[in-house]
């Protein structure tokens, strides 16, 4: 039998986390999504200390109308002023199993927009 979604994308989440590691020069950009909401955080995983995160559910977030994609691509740019205001510049992609494409490329494209680099 075949696996079901949600166990094919931990399946590729732990492969990722292999290799993906979060320091503190260079973080860890976490993704979450869920059917209705986006969430993103910045991780040092050495300490295990969040640094920075952002969601479509915050308060300045949660009243925005458009699509899901374009929510997204604002949660990645207000992302990557939080993390800026952290002291953060560079850091390291984490997609968390899911496909670069969609909701997880607009957030990507929205925190390189605010000034994230990876």
């Amino acid at each position: 039998m075949g696996l079901t979604k949600s166990e094919r994308r931990n399946k590729i989440r732990r492969r990722i986390r292999k290799v993906s590691f979060g320091t503190a020069e260079r973080p860890r950009l976490s993704v979450f999504r869920s059917n209705k909401e986006i969430y993103a955080q910045v991780i040092d995983d050495t300490t295990g200390r969040t640094l920075a995160a952002a969601s479509s559910r915050d308060k300045e977030l949660a009243k925005a109308k458009g699509t899901k994609s374009e929510i997204a691509e604002a949660v990645g740019k207000s992302l990557a002023e939080r993390a800026k205001a952290a002291g953060v510049e560079m850091v390291s992609f984490d997609r968390g199993g899911y496909q670069y494409h969609g909701r997880v490329k607009s957030l990507a494209d929205g925190a390189r927009e605010g000034g994230l680099k990876f």
